[in-house]
């Protein structure tokens, strides 16, 4: 294992290097060029994010199920992105999981210990049920992280598909699973502090993964989320706008079409721009797999 301090995100930015001598807004226009490279090197990963992506989408078709694992803000990240799938896309907390080194007390309180022992991270894996239908992707900014690795070489030994996400060129975990995705943001503004640039990059990367995936997948129609399911009143105004602006309609009635269709946002668009009934409308959107596009067409 590679000296930390030969790490790229360990290094000094020379950037910064009087940081602690400037004004507020210095220090804050700094931080802001810094962050301005980040979306760039996220750009240069997309060829390798739209393979996890695919990757993902083949393994939920199957039934499988998408872990993020990490330790510190990287395994924040992802418990983040993974717990906004439910609202967002109306999926099983279980379709998308992150887990954390440490577990739900490493949320609030740093616990990073634990990210030392790799048979931690396979442990974790192995008691949430990961089988080789499922994906693993593994953050960590160093590129280094034991936990993490131990998880990575529990998923490879059990045949599942395995990315890493880390921001050091080619880092153990790179060359440990089978898609990395290695946004190089350079060293940060305060050395070492990968809640910072790598932060963002991770976070920038999993927003695509998952957010790519669903839509993929047709949880979306056009750029509207039309898989949310109206269980108050935002989400009941919500779905009626939805259903509104997709079918060209008033939301009054489109929250006719609404109630006619039993609440589903996908069933009530299909039946008013197609003119169908509830059950037409619903054959056609299983026949789609959940696509509304496709229903439409179909």
């Amino acid at each position: 294992m590679a000296g930390l301090e030969k790490l790229l995100t360990e290094q000094t930015n020379p950037a910064s290097a009087s940081i602690d001598t400037l004004c507020t807004e210095s220090v804050l226009h700094i931080m802001n060029a810094e962050d301005r490279q980040v979306a760039e090197a996220v750009e240069r990963e997309i060829p390798a994010i739209a393979r996890a992506v695919d990757a993902i989408v083949a393994a939920f078709e199957r039934g499988g199920r998408l872990f993020y694992l990490g330790a510190g803000t990287s395994g924040r990240l992802g418990v983040l992105d993974a717990s906004e799938c439910p609202p967002t896309f109306n999926v099983p907390p279980e379709m998308v999981q992150g887990i954390i080194a440490g577990g739900e007390a490493a949320l609030s309180q740093a616990t990073e210990t634990t990210e030392d022992d790799p048979a931690i991270g396979a442990r974790d894996l192995e008691v949430r049920g990961f089988t080789a239908g499922d994906v693993l992707v593994g953050i960590a900014a160093s590129g280094r992280t034991p936990y993490v690795l131990g998880a990575v070489a529990k998923a490879r030994r059990l045949g599942a598909v395995t990315v890493g996400i880390s921001c050091t060129p080619d880092s153990e975990l790179a060359r440990a699973v089978e898609i990395a995705i290695t946004p190089l943001v350079g060293p940060e503004v305060v050395a070492g502090s990968t809640r910072l640039k790598a932060g963002t990059a991770q976070k920038l990367v999993l927003n695509m993964l998952s957010t790519g995936a669903f839509v993929r997948l047709g949880y979306v129609y056009g750029n509207l989320m039309v898989n949310v399911q109206p269980k108050n009143q935002k989400l009941r105004d919500r779905a009626r706008r939805i259903v509104a602006q997709a079918a060209g309609i008033s939301v009054e009635r489109a929250g006719e079409w609404l109630a006619e269709a039993g609440g589903s946002v996908r069933v009530a668009i299909v039946m008013a721009k197609r003119g169908v009934t509830r059950e037409d409308a619903e054959r056609r959107l299983a026949a789609a797999k959940g696509r509304v596009s496709k229903a439409l067409n179909g």
